[in-house]
């Protein structure tokens, strides 16, 4: 038994986070940290949009109308920049019965859109919003709608980007899905504009019209605080995980320093030449 005296019994330190269950650990945190870095790029990109399109608003917005064919100076011209929310004046005729862009919300509810084509002097189609109007299609639509003014006017009208087809949105008789505007041309069988719709602000003589669109909100929305979130997740993760760290490690360095100060009152007793009982007792002391 005298080899116990000179038995060393070696703190583990930081060793174990080299073991397989930490390996696994960091895994789980490099794949999240990567996620969370995807979504707050995400969230990032689109607040930049938002920004973009609070410019777009406060550039051309409350610009001075200009000729269509200064702005779209072709039919399938649209410049996002330039041209969203920037006015126009046309002179033309409404021709024919107006569209209803189904499933749009306002203040007032859920209703259509009233999309009425607009004849210029130069020939071609030019679609103009003419308002939101309460006409819920599934119930029907009404015998009378909003109408314009008869003959030759005036039109100044805000241009708006052709919409997407919507895939499951059908177009039924004079109801449209989406105000896409390939499609209106094809429905009207006329050469039109199809880059690009005006939304309108006014018209003369005027006309009835449904309830026109307001100005549209500058607001980048909540998008910097749900990036820097996802950040901060990150940084939660590893703080968990360090914490974690120390208490393993605390754990495992008491253990091995009270074996280690069993082991010293071992060494102690030999020094007083304990009988064999004696030092079996405290072999056992010191592995307990």
């Amino acid at each position: 038994m005298s080899n116990l005296s000179t038995k060393k019994i070696e703190e583990p330190g930081w060793s174990f986070l080299r073991s397989p269950r930490w390996l696994g650990y960091y895994a789980l945190i490099i794949v999240f940290s990567i996620a969370c870095v995807f979504l707050g790029n995400w969230q990032f990109d689109r607040r930049e949009q938002a920004r973009a399109e609070i410019d777009r608003i406060d550039t051309n917005y409350d610009a001075l109308a200009i000729g269509i064919e200064e702005a779209l100076p072709t039919l399938d011209h649209f410049d996002l920049d330039k041209n969203k929310w920037h006015p126009v004046k046309v002179r033309g005729a409404y021709v024919g019965e107006p569209f209803l862009a189904r499933n749009r919300v306002s203040a007032s509810g859920v209703g259509s859109l009233l999309v009425h084509p607009l004849q210029l002097e130069n020939g071609q189609i030019f679609f103009v919003d003419r308002g939101w109007v309460p006409v819920n299609v599934t119930a029907g639509i009404p015998d009378a709608l909003p109408m314009p003014a008869q003959g030759q006017v005036e039109v100044t009208a805000r241009l708006r980007q052709s919409e997407a087809l919507i895939s499951n949105r059908e177009t039924l008789g004079s109801t449209v899905g989406s105000i896409n505007l390939p499609e209106l041309e094809s429905l009207v069988g006329q050469s039109a504009y199809t880059g690009s719709y005006g939304q309108l602000v006014s018209e003369s003589p005027q006309g009835e019209t449904g309830e026109l669109a307001p100005k549209p909100e500058r607001d980048e929305g909540p998008h910097l605080s749900y990036a820097l979130q996802w950040y901060v997740f990150i940084l939660i993760v590893l703080g968990g995980a360090g914490y974690a760290a120390s208490l393993e490690w605390k754990s495992l360095n008491t253990t091995a320093a009270r074996k280690k100060r069993a082991s010293k009152d071992l060494l102690n007793r030999n020094q007083k030449k304990l009988t064999d009982a004696e030092e079996e007792d405290a072999y056992l002391d010191a592995e307990s």
